[in-house]
């Protein structure tokens, strides 16, 4: 039993083997081809569409409280959308793709083939415990290819949903779930999968990369790390302040793209941080209510951002709580409300650490050069926010701090566009994901050269006398 989240079904570990052995066996027999994809694809959008409220008290019942409204952007309209997106380009993502062999071996013709991998392991997170298990599993079945999931054990209520989801859809020799808590996880990232995809902390990325090494299983890590929000002098400070407040109080700040620090010219820090307090005013009233505001995800994440604050506090930093909540109500709840740190030092904690939670550090800068040279000092991280007007100043801010991905004048909004691939940078993770970047994630290009009966080739051989000599001579210059 777990005190938080009710009755646990955990996979025994020595089951995982025979289950990515029957799922490969299946593979082995009978490779799904494209109507069978679509067919899998179209039963996953029906039976999704049909769990969508189960799914939703799943996900609030995990959380403690989660905003209705939070769960249908982030994961009902994206699982979504990437289905349709899949289906609808699925044939054009499959089809052989034409490439230039050269003249020097004409008449050969070469293209790339998109070939299935076998069976892709997908390891999901629990901040978006749906959105982040489905989204790569329409991939790899789009792709061709059999999966095995493993939810997060701190969302168990969405992890249960998620099997019976998937069970109601595919054969256990298709997809198959993996359910249980860190060691059904250590174990999993150690079978030999023809592809891995682990979404979730730094941390425990380099730990499923050890354990995929000894198989040489290659490994798409998804992470995260410190995200900033550039505000250049140019650009209107409450327009940056409430699409900033949007990226950072989203899912009460436990997104791995959301908002980490905010950077903002001096003159103008304190107009912005007035800014913020009134946007979280007007977005979350005083949370006496508090629905729309999401609660964190377990004790553990309430204690370590806490800690965040009094580490900054006792490094002499204001901290500002524009919404006052009673301190018995936010530990029972686990309702942490919004706090900005004005100015932590770069050895702060919560400037060293992701802060995964609703704490926004807002450090200034003189000039801009000292706030580009700030967040490039850090390590690399899966998203950048500049706002300016100014293209070359927007150019700039690109080449100097290089992220996983970026949004212009907003914050988030990358992750929704299917056709631009997702993913990271460095310590912020490795290789990408949605749309066909997800497709080719999951997909070997198969090289293939195509020869006609009489070719030139025939004449590159043994002695290399004469016209054949001269021929080669020509051929290598």
């Amino acid at each position: 039993m777990d005190a938080d989240h009710g009755p646990r079904d955990d996979t025994p570990t020595a089951a995982l083997a025979p289950a990515l052995e029957r799922l490969r066996a299946a593979w082995l027999a009978w490779r799904p081809g494209l109507a069978q994809r679509g067919a899998d694809l179209r039963r996953l959008r029906a039976a999704f569409d049909a769990g969508t409220e189960a799914m939703d008290a799943a996900i609030r019942d995990d959380f403690g409280h989660r905003s209705r409204h939070e769960n249908l952007l982030s994961e009902t309209m994206i699982v979504r959308a990437e289905i349709d997106h899949a289906l609808a380009n699925l044939g054009r993502w499959n089809r052989p793709r034409r490439v230039r062999s050269g003249w020097k071996l004409w008449p050969a013709r070469a293209e790339l083939r998109p070939q299935p991998l076998g069976v892709v392991g997908i390891i999901a997170p629990w901040n978006y415990p749906v959105n982040l298990a489905l989204v790569p599993l329409v991939s790899a079945i789009a792709a061709g290819n059999h999966a095995y999931l493993k939810p997060s054990e701190h969302v168990p209520r969405t992890a249960r949903w998620l099997r019976d989801l998937l069970a109601g859809v595919f054969p256990d020799d298709r997809v198959a779930v993996a359910l249980g808590g860190a060691d059904v996880g250590a174990a999993f990232a150690a079978l030999p999968f023809d592809h891995l995809l682990f979404t979730g902390s730094t941390a425990v990325g380099r730990k499923v990369l050890a354990a995929a090494a000894p198989n040489l299983t290659p490994v798409t890590l998804e992470l995260g790390g410190k995200a900033p929000a550039i505000v250049c002098a140019d650009f209107p400070v409450d327009v940056a302040a409430a699409r900033i407040a949007g990226g950072k109080w989203f899912n009460a700040g436990q997104t791995c793209i959301g908002v980490d620090y905010a950077l903002v010219d001096a003159p103008r820090r304190d107009a912005f941080v007035a800014a913020l307090a009134a946007q979280l005013r007007a977005r979350y009233g005083d949370l006496g209510a508090a629905d729309d505001y999401t609660r964190i995800i377990d004790d553990a994440h309430f204690a370590r951002l806490q800690a965040l604050l009094d580490d900054a506090r006792g490094r002499g930093c204001d901290v500002l709580r524009p919404l006052a909540v009673d301190p018995g109500r936010a530990a029972r709840e686990r309702l942490f409300a919004p706090a900005i740190v004005l100015d932590p030092p770069a050895d702060a904690a919560l400037m060293r650490e992701e802060i995964f939670g609703p704490i926004l550090p807002v450090r200034t800068y003189a000039r801009l050069d000292d706030g580009l040279a700030f967040a490039a000092a850090l390590p690399r991280p899966l998203a950048l926010y500049p706002f300016t007007r100014d293209d070359a100043t927007l150019a700039r801010i690109i080449a100097e701090v290089p992220a996983g991905g970026v949004t212009v004048n907003d914050t988030l909004l990358h992750f929704s566009v299917h056709d631009l691939p997702f993913g990271g940078i460095g310590p912020s993770g490795m290789g990408a994901i949605h749309g066909k970047a997800g497709f080719d994630t999951f997909s070997h290009a198969l090289p293939v050269l195509r020869q006609p009966l009489r070719a030139a080739s025939d004449f590159l051989r043994p002695p290399y006398r004469g016209r054949v000599d001269r021929l080669v001579r020509f051929l290598a210059k």
